[in-house]
């Protein structure tokens, strides 16, 4: 049975079924926190270098701490290290929680919460990467990403609306305390999930690790060209859009409930895009990937030429089908290309260098809308978005690498 004789094929596999279930009940809390955690830091205070603090707060010790997660992934079995940063995760969004619900939050309590949980994320995050090759065969990798995919975005649609309404009624505590109590809920039905141990051959230390992974990356041309374009492209984002973004709905007519609106329309397109891709043939992944990728930057100059919430909606829509097209065609290139043994630890520098530049870009946004206008830095970062997607095309090894036959092994030399 090929992959798209049956979108369905993954769930047969009793496996996937509870980490497709785990996955769901993490994301719906997931989906709402991101805007809740925004708008309770301007609830303490309304200023966006506060708000770019402690988003920094959060991505730095993530960025430090993503090569550990890696080699303990690859070390001491994927679930196991996933169940561990999941419960840290979940205690740190209900401390948070707790603390604006009390109304006794201030920005440094959320900075160190912030960094918490940013610890347990990198620790967390190679190893959820790598373990869907483990789960399902290979030839239904494609099939398996996208049932992860299409109710994932379906509840990106809902939670960010829910969200924005939440914190305009009840406060953004509520959403926060969700979040927390699904990280918990995740790791318990993760517990049925059976994996192979790790190999049991004697293993050199985590520096050799790290050498070895790092080897491989740089000799892997796609996969550098790729992250090092996603550390300047993740940087704009998590500056202007994500930053900026919600200073620039509460001073205009867009309000918080009309950013959660923005942030659903994104979902919307991911969702839409996950169905269309089940029927779509894709054999240069990359080459759609980062051409769909440019699409991100649209919502950034609709907000930067005038801050309309319909026209940012549809940008917002139009960025989440080009973010789908994109991780589709980057999990089959890892998946495919880069042997098992060696999966988390190149995720680990993957997710190193394009997150790298993110708490630049929180820090370094804030200082320059106020010195510059908040729309005009939205509208310039919209253009180099898109000229950096695009550049990466000049890259051959990026726009020629092609899906493997389904025969092929994923131990295999990785294409270069």
């Amino acid at each position: 049975m090929t992959e798209e004789k049956s979108a369905l094929a993954p769930l047969r596999e009793p496996n996937f079924r509870y980490y497709w279930l785990s996955r769901l009940v993490d994301r719906a809390g997931t989906t709402m926190a991101g805007i809740a955690l925004a708008f309770a830091v301007l609830h303490v205070s309304d200023s966006p270098t506060a708000l770019g603090t402690v988003l920094a707060a959060y991505s730095i010790p993530m960025v430090v701490f993503l090569l550990a997660g890696g080699v303990l992934a690859d070390r001491f079995g994927r679930t196991l290290v996933i169940q561990g940063t999941n419960v840290v995760s979940g205690l740190t969004q209900l401390a948070m929680a707790a603390l604006v619900l009390t109304d006794t939050a201030e920005v440094w309590h959320l900075a160190v919460l912030a960094a918490l949980n940013g610890t347990a994320t990198a620790a967390g995050m190679p190893a959820m990467a790598g373990v869907l090759p483990q789960l399902v065969p290979r030839e239904q990798l494609k099939a398996a990403n996208l049932v992860l995919a299409v109710p994932e975005n379906a509840l990106m649609v809902l939670g960010p609306a829910v969200s924005g309404v939440l914190v305009v009624v009840v406060g953004p505590g509520w959403a926060l305390a969700v979040d927390g109590a699904t990280y918990l809920l995740a790791t318990l039905i993760l517990t049925k999930v059976s994996l192979p141990k790790p190999s049991g051959k004697k293993r050199a230390g985590a520096i050799a690790d790290l050498r070895e992974g790092w080897t491989y990356f740089r000799s892997t041309t796609w996969l550098w060209v790729v992250v090092l374009a996603f550390s300047a492209l993740n940087a704009i984002v998590s500056g202007a859009f994500n930053t900026l973004g919600p200073v620039l709905a509460t001073d205009t007519d867009i309000g918080e409930a009309g950013w959660g609106l923005i942030r659903s329309a994104q979902a919307v397109g991911f969702l839409v895009c996950s169905l269309a891709l089940i029927r779509i043939s894709f054999r240069r992944p990359l080459l759609w990937g980062m051409a769909a990728i440019a699409l991100e930057g649209i919502p950034m100059l609709v907000l930067g030429f005038e801050p309309l919430l319909a026209a940012a909606m549809v940008g917002s829509f139009l960025a989440g089908v080009g973010s789908q097209v994109f991780n589709l065609g980057w999990d089959l290139a890892m998946a495919e290309h880069v042997p098992d043994e060696m999966l988390s630890r190149a995720y680990s520098y993957d997710m190193l260098g394009s997150f790298i530049a993110i708490p630049v870009g929180q820090l370094l946004f804030g200082p320059l809308g106020l010195a510059f206008g908040i729309q005009p830095v939205m509208l310039v970062s919209g253009i180099a978005f898109i000229a950096i997607s695009l550049l990466t095309l000049t890259s051959r090894s990026v726009r020629e690498l092609q899906r493997l036959p389904a025969a092929v092994s994923t131990t295999s030399p990785p294409a270069h």
